[in-house]
């Protein structure tokens, strides 16, 4: 008989810093509120509760001088704008990334779609960064239905972090077979995916298998369903006081694991009653006096703040256990361990290992010692600080979390927080654009106060400096015609400025498009990978001019190819004016048909015999390609009318005298022609 407990079991990063967060602040005699309960545990919030822990439903029911924490699972974007008093943003890194990737994307024009249960209040939340606009699809037997009518869409596919592996795995698949352009993020929680693995695999192995942690987290429902998946009996249970029988597990193959929203200590009262009930180590009275009084002799004498030397003897999800040679073994939390969430621990000590710790508490009463490997880890840490503070060095480290004022960056351990003004060398009104916990990004420490474990960085002064290296090689070498990559930085009305390197240039607007375009953004998005080319570049005032558009592209170098004079050409009128009419030969060439050449006989006006939109046969009587002018005819495709009647002739004659002597009765193709380019030119002084 045995008990094999997952290594992975308990609270993850999230929900430690969550409860954290609350700790201080008490520590620190504030008063403290959480929107919601911080997590889904109702022994953990009952306990905070007794501490003095309010918890509430909107921002407006803060009360004065009371600090509202936004508990891990996060919260909606218009509740979060609404937030008006003091508060720690406790949401979990991860849930943070799943936000902004749906807010930029729904930004975008994309359809969101969230694998997840729908009424728990991380997907309300994340839902809540789309306008509420996502579809939420709970499993496969509902997607075909759910995302019949998105199948053309542009998707954005997200994953709750405590959805099932297998479903998720099969809704991609899902959708890669029947939507044309999904987008997929892989937004399971790492934590929890290890979680669920690790619990089908000491599932399989065991008689009876416990699921320890709150009934209402999504967490330890998915937990126990995995599970039954492979083992006949399990139990879902908050604590000790749940544990079956003992004869149900006595004498069994025991496997144990809990959700990321339980406690160490729910976890340990549920192991000590099973071992107390199984009475598998009792041992004889007076071997255990004897040995108590030799062990005596050997044990050292502990005292909070003593720096000590111990030995790693065994390494648990969210807890390291050493031996001090004192009467009970020390205990470091993770939340002593470390402060990088990527990191288990593992990756930090190992099992037999003789590492320094700070002994934080000695509680003989409960036979407790709470140790801490970070604390003598940063005080190294902080001399590394003070000489980079000096020395002005470069140090990389991720950016974790967006906060009220400024982000914080995570560098060996250390939260460095960076003001807003000094995140990026561009204004941004999203901060939380930046959260990416496995980038690295460069900063200088500006400020340092040891006595408080402040650390004050700018990212602004480092990419400043960058783009100045760049651009020394950039004017080192730049000349007219030659071609850079660069990426759309800004749109304006009067076109786009473009980094290519350290330095921006502008693309005018009139140097986007072969065609008239309103604004650029017709051709281009912010963002945007671009190739463009040198057309001027002042090193005295800085000013770059490039160019986007391709002599190539050129529609009037096209038209070179496709005319010549003599052709006939099917066109649709653009624009009818009082002297003729102007049509499309290709996007971008317009001809030009006098009101003399429309057709074989005379009339008042073009609207005539002609409409915008309609598609004519016309010949090709004139090309000037310097002057961009091409004259065209219907009437040199049409059959000759019969000559007039004398009596009509002298009519008309007499007609034409009258309003305008001096104007010829008859048009010739010469006469035609130069009239043609007359008014032309009194159209284009009429467009500027």
């Amino acid at each position: 008989m045995s008990i094999t407990l997952a290594k992975s079991a308990g609270f993850c990063f999230g929900v430690s810093r969550a409860i954290d967060c609350i700790n201080k602040g008490l520590s620190e005699n504030k008063k403290i509120a959480t929107l919601g309960p911080i997590i889904h545990n109702d022994r953990v919030v009952s306990s905070l509760k007794e501490k003095g822990v309010r918890i509430i439903e909107r921002p407006q029911e803060t009360e004065e001088g009371e600090t509202l924490i936004i508990r891990t699972h996060g919260i909606s974007k218009n509740v979060f704008d609404n937030i008006k008093s003091e508060f720690i943003d406790a949401t979990c890194p991860f849930v943070k990334k799943i936000q902004s990737i749906v807010q930029d994307h729904y930004n975008d024009g994309y359809t969101i779609v969230i694998a997840g249960n729908k009424d728990h209040p991380e997907v309300i939340g994340i839902n809540g960064w789309c306008n509420n606009s996502a579809i939420v699809v709970e499993s496969m037997e509902e997607a075909p239905k759910k995302l019949e009518n998105v199948r053309n869409n542009k998707l954005c596919v997200v994953a709750q972090t405590t959805a099932s592996i297998l479903f998720w795995k099969n809704l991609k698949e899902f959708i890669k077979n029947t939507c044309q352009t999904p987008l997929f993020f892989d937004t399971i929680c790492f934590a929890t995916n290890e979680r669920q693995l690790e619990a089908v695999e000491i599932a399989k192995n065991s008689d009876i298998f416990f699921v320890i942690g709150g009934r209402e987290s999504s967490n330890n429902k998915r937990l126990a369903e995995i599970a039954r998946e492979v083992c006949d009996n399990v139990y879902h249970i908050e604590g000790s006081l749940d544990l079956p029988r003992p004869d149900a597990y006595v004498g069994k193959q025991i496997g144990v694991t809990a959700g990321a929203s339980t406690p160490d200590w729910i976890i340990k009262e549920v192991l000590h009653t099973m071992e107390e009930n199984m009475n598998t180590n009792s041992i004889n009275n007076n071997e255990e006096e004897n040995w108590a009084a030799g062990l005596e002799e050997t044990l050292v004498t502990l005292h909070t703040g003593q720096k000590v030397k111990g030995t790693v003897v065994e390494i648990h999800p969210n807890e390291v256990i050493v031996n001090l040679n004192y009467k009970s073994d020390g205990v470091i939390p993770m939340s002593e361990l470390t402060d990088d969430p990527s990191l288990k621990p593992e990756d930090i000590v190992k099992v037999g290992e003789a590492i320094d710790v700070f002994v934080i508490r000695v509680n003989d009463v409960e036979g407790q010692v709470l140790l801490s490997k970070k604390k003598l880890d940063y005080e190294k840490k902080f001399e590394n600080i003070e000489k980079a503070l000096e020395d002005g060095t470069v140090l990389y480290g991720s950016v974790i979390e967006a906060v009220k004022g400024g982000v914080i960056v995570l560098c060996e351990g250390l939260k460095v927080f960076v003001p807003a003004s000094q995140a990026n060398d561009r204004y941004l009104s999203d901060l939380s654009v930046l959260v990416d916990p496995n980038k690295k990004v460069p900063f200088k420490i500006l400020k340092f106060e040891r006595k408080f474990k402040k650390i004050v960085g700018t990212i602004k002064q480092v990419l400043i400096a960058e783009k100045a290296k760049k651009s020394e090689v950039f004017w080192a070498d730049v000349e007219a015609g030659k071609e850079y990559e660069g990426v759309v930085k800004t749109l304006t009305p009067f076109g786009a400025f473009v980094d290519i390197g350290g330095v921006d240039g502008l693309i005018h607007i009139s140097e986007l498009s072969w065609s008239r375009i309103k604004h650029p953004s017709e051709v281009l998005k912010e963002g945007q990978k671009v190739k463009v080319f040198i057309l001027e570049a002042n090193k005295e005032t800085g000013k770059i001019s490039l160019g986007y558009k391709r002599k190539e592209d050129n529609p009037w170098e096209v038209a070179k190819s496709k005319f010549e004079v003599g052709s006939v050409v099917s066109a649709k009128v653009v624009k009818i004016m009082p002297f003729g009419a102007f049509v499309e030969l290709l996007p971008g060439v317009d001809g030009l048909i006098h009101i003399s050449q429309i057709a074989n006989k005379r009339i008042d006006k073009p609207s005539d015999e002609l409409s915008v939109g309609q598609v004519v046969e016309t010949k090709i009587l004139e090309l000037d390609w310097d002057a961009k002018k091409i004259g065209l005819s219907i009437r040199a495709l049409l059959p000759e009318e019969e000559a007039p009647k004398e009596a009509e002739t002298k009519e008309v004659v007499a007609e034409e005298k009258e309003v305008a002597p001096k104007e010829p009765t008859e048009y010739t193709e010469e006469s035609t022609a130069t009239l043609a380019d007359n008014m032309a030119d009194i159209v284009i002084e009429e467009d500027k």
